[in-house]
């Protein structure tokens, strides 16, 4: 993807975006912050983002997806889910897909990518983190039962730490433990999860492989260097970050209706305002000036501020669902 200068000095601020697969060995892992993840790993090296390359990179490999299959939904810029049960050249396997995707995608971008090939989008996704970096894991219908009954809960996607420290308080450490419960037990501890994880124990997995799924939102954040302490310091940054945001308006032609502000003091406390029109935001002029009105409502003179952000929403556009399909997933390696 190309190189970018890299530093062994501590950024002042932020998170991880992502992380190496030494790195995260360590525990090193995305949204953790800086200093965390510094102390974690002494050696580590932070490289700044390059994002217009990232998104050059993201659609040479999404024109590949969509040189095999129509049904692609995007997870991330790296990552996505792919129904192939029809595919464009006629493969009699998701496997041999899978098999063809993978070279083509490092023939055209010099990146190599991790696949999961299985039934349904749950067992994909956690097939897809099996054989990192660089390999790919088929989960057969067969296979289900006793892949799942053998895998820690924590590693079931979308189970964070402080679910995982939940479930394992009442004795569910791997999937053969929520098989063992019923229904009742799990709704009644996880309310409207609990059907979600009496069904993934069990392999059943029903959504569908959305291709274009409509963005719910877009925003731009920043957390400074430093501190900012004036008014005029924030709303400098508040017209840099709605104008981000304009041009991805204009970029993707989508036009929200409601504009939210958000500021992080230096104490950490945090707050957001939100304003819906009755139409979608006519131009950049008045997403600024909305911008700046939610804003001065919030930021206090005695208090300096950490973060900011700036985000439209509320599109007016519905998803449209389509019935279940088989489906593979990839991953960055």
């Amino acid at each position: 993807m190309g190189a970018r200068s890299s530093s062994r000095r501590l950024p002042e601020r932020g998170v991880v975006a992502a992380a190496s697969c030494e790195a995260r060995a360590l525990g090193v892992r995305s949204a953790l912050p800086s200093r965390t993840a510094a102390r974690l790993c002494p050696e580590l090296v932070f490289v700044p983002p390059w994002l217009e390359r990232y998104r050059e990179v993201s659609a040479q490999i999404r024109e590949v997806f969509l040189e095999h299959t129509a049904l692609v939904e995007p997870l991330s810029p790296d990552e996505a889910y792919l129904d192939v049960t029809e595919n464009r050249k006629a493969w009699l396997t998701a496997t041999a897909v899978a098999c063809m995707i993978r070279p083509e995608i490092l023939a055209r971008t010099g990146l190599t990518v991790s696949a999961g090939v299985s039934y349904n989008k749950f067992l994909a996704k956690l097939a897809s983190d099996m054989r990192k970096p660089n390999g790919m894991f088929v989960i057969t219908p067969e296979q289900r039962p006793g892949f799942i009954a053998a895998l820690e809960v924590s590693r079931f996607h979308g189970v964070g730490p402080a679910t995982a420290a939940r479930v394992e308080a009442l004795g569910i450490c791997t999937g053969r433990d929520p098989r063992e419960r019923s229904l009742a037990f799990l709704q009644q501890h996880f309310g409207k999860e609990g059907p979600h994880f009496h069904g993934i124990a069990r392999g059943e997995d029903h959504r569908p492989v959305v291709p274009d799924r409509p963005r719910k939102s877009f925003g731009s954040e920043t957390t400074y260097d430093r501190d900012l302490a004036r008014p005029d310091e924030v709303e400098t940054a508040i017209l840099a970050l709605a104008d981000e945001v304009w041009g991805w308006c204009e970029r993707t032609g989508k036009m929200g209706r409601t504009v939210t502000a958000k500021l992080r003091w230096a104490d950490f406390q945090q707050a957001t305002r939100s304003r819906t029109l009755p139409a979608p935001v006519a131009g950049r002029a008045e997403l600024v000036g909305i911008a700046l009105e939610l804003v001065r409502g919030l930021y206090l003179l005695t208090r300096k501020v950490r973060l900011l952000g700036v985000k439209v929403s509320n599109f007016d556009q519905g998803t449209e669902m389509t019935p279940e399909q088989p489906s593979f997933a990839f991953g960055p390696s």
